[in-house]
């Protein structure tokens, strides 16, 4: 199996997680809609009231690096920074086996 996978959790300021994830909603979900390089993408609500955690599986680690490099993403980051307590958690993933839809 290749591919390339990272799972990414956020805290957001208090009672902040659905304004994120409409700051998501408006740049990420189209933007990701449209790579054919994510292969699969998982945005999901923690246990916790602040938790936000995504899972993106991409064709190779040059595609995740190119896609940190879109107008769509700096956008996106540019919105929603201020929503969050501190940088994510990142860590990277060495896909083994994959299921696809």
């Amino acid at each position: 199996m290749t591919g390339y996978a990272l799972f990414i959790q956020h805290r957001t300021l208090p009672n902040g997680r659905d304004e994120v994830q409409a700051v998501w909603r408006k740049h990420m979900q189209p933007a990701i809609q449209a790579n054919p390089a994510h292969l699969a993408y998982f945005y999901c609500f923690g246990a916790f009231q602040q938790e936000i955690c995504a899972f993106q599986h991409y064709t190779d680690a040059q595609a995740a690096a190119a896609f940190l490099k879109t107008p769509d993403y700096a956008n996106y980051l540019a919105e929603v920074t201020p929503l969050l307590l501190g940088e994510p958690i990142v860590t990277v993933l060495d896909v083994q086996w994959a299921k696809r839809a």
